[in-house]
């Protein structure tokens, strides 16, 4: 099985917060970690400077499909950003991430 991580933008730590767990209690992840980010984009020609929470959750690419269903499901974002890392791992922690994930 293959680790993934996905990296999951959000508009502050509480909604950061609520889907992580939110997808601990589904098993389609088996740790999170959130970090105050600041990010500039593009939004309909005009630069935005925005402050916001990312999660960077790890999960197999077995779940990575259900996992981003269910965020697109729970996040308040109209085009959430949903990333996909491929990741390796050291086998205690992926032996324990994939235990962890059903």
């Amino acid at each position: 099985m293959r680790m993934m991580l996905a990296y999951i933008t959000c508009r502050d730590e509480t909604e950061a917060r609520k889907i992580s767990m939110y997808l601990i209690k589904k098993r389609l992840i088996a740790c999170a970690n959130i970090f105050p980010i600041k990010s500039l984009y593009l939004d309909k020609g005009k630069v935005i400077k925005n402050s916001e929470n990312v999660i960077i959750a790890k999960t197999t690419d077995k779940r990575y499909k259900e996992l981003e269903e269910e965020v697109r499901r729970v996040h308040s974002y109209k085009v959430p950003c949903i990333l996909r890392i491929n990741a390796g791992a050291n086998k205690e922690y992926e032996s324990w991430a994939v235990s962890e994930i059903k």
